[in-house]
């Protein structure tokens, strides 16, 4: 059975608290930056909580990750699909990075829209890259899951997030987090338990193997370091105690925000929580698991920790705002949020792609 159209609401609202996920865990530098979540939060408390914060500039920018987000979102807003949608993607990869002043791209993101040629034939295509493992693809991928949303537009989401990833993160453990992004913010949308996420992403994953491997003219190299995404997941899943996607999720008896920072650090690549392709989603998955139907534990815990807090939060924000709609989140967090337009623009857009005229 297919999915029941969702409300054009519910994809504004996950359009704009991606971006709200992504200004609050950003902070214009200084939480992004910040290794420690009790630090974070205490300073949270002092601007007077969640509730008083106004996300608008001067102070709280848009990070790089909502520039390219709202790139991949306006490239599959003008329904183009296949080879003319990846030169699409990459010709608006391109542009975005003249958009980065004060946005802190990472230097993977920075080295892969260099070595795009948009135009020319094959010129959405970069070498691969072995160290291209970070979270630079996951973070701009949520809106895939937006253009295709139902269970039988599998395929192309796959073929789409993976495309889309190595346009920049050349590497499995980085473009298979754009694959988490995409999948989980269409999860959302289907209203899929959230227990069965990291289930139906491990299913997902052969699939996208297989893709690479009839894409690619060598796939040696993405077979080689195919393993760590998975295994990654696969602990994960067996800590929370959702290996066969039956919940409820198993949450340590303690998990403040110390706790969370030592957990989040257990996940990670290179000891920066959220900085990879695979611990990205991760942490915002763990953040929806325990965060529920609440906005303000949802930033506890995905925007508010030490490690790469506005890519954890960019991806948590999309997925609870296209589950949960606007219901509960202080007006302030997000009416003035920077791009607001273009954002609200590109939900509309999407909408139409994906579900015709149906409100």
């Amino acid at each position: 059975m297919e999915t029941n159209p969702p409300s054009r609401e519910r994809y504004r609202a996950a359009m704009l608290l991606s971006a709200a996920g992504d200004a609050l865990g950003y902070r214009n530098q200084l939480w992004e930056y910040c290794k420690s979540g009790p630090q974070i939060h205490a300073e949270l408390q002092e601007l007077g909580g969640l509730g008083r914060v106004r996300v608008a500039l001067p102070d709280w920018p848009l990070s790089d990750d909502t520039v390219l987000h709202l790139a991949t979102a306006e490239s599959l807003g003008t329904g183009k699909l296949q080879g003319a949608l990846y030169m699409e993607l990459a010709s608006r990869y391109v542009s975005a990075m003249s958009d980065m002043e004060g946005r802190k791209p990472g230097p993977t993101s920075i080295l892969g829209t260099s070595q795009l040629r948009p135009g020319e034939p094959g010129g959405y295509r970069i070498p691969f890259n072995p160290s291209a493992t970070g979270c630079g693809a996951a973070m701009r991928a949520m809106c895939i899951g937006l253009r295709f949303p139902r269970p039988s537009d599998l395929p192309q989401l796959v073929a789409v997030s993976v495309e889309s990833g190595k346009m920049t993160h050349n590497h499995p453990t980085g473009y298979l987090g754009s694959l988490a992004s995409a999948l989980f913010t269409a999860l959302s949308v289907q209203g899929v338990p959230l227990e069965l996420w990291g289930c139906r992403l491990l299913e997902a994953t052969p699939l996208a193997l297989k893709y690479v491997q009839s894409t690619e003219t060598d796939p040696g190299q993405h077979e080689q370091d195919w393993g760590y995404f998975q295994e990654s997941w696969k602990r994960y899943l067996s800590e929370r105690g959702l290996s066969q996607g039956l919940g409820p999720a198993a949450f340590p008896a303690a998990y403040g925000a110390a706790e969370r920072d030592v957990e989040y650090n257990k996940w990670s690549l290179d000891g920066w929580p959220g900085r990879s392709g695979h611990d990205a989603p991760m942490i915002a998955y763990d953040a929806l698991l325990g965060g529920g139907a609440s906005w303000e534990e949802l930033c506890s815990r995905s925007m508010f920790h030490g490690g790469d807090s506005d890519s954890t939060g960019v991806i948590a924000g999309c997925c609870w705002g296209a589950r949960y709609g606007l219901s509960g989140v202080p007006q302030g967090n997000y009416t003035e949020l920077e791009y607001r337009h273009r954002l609200e623009s590109a939900a509309d857009a999407l909408h139409t792609l994906a579900w015709g005229g149906a409100e």
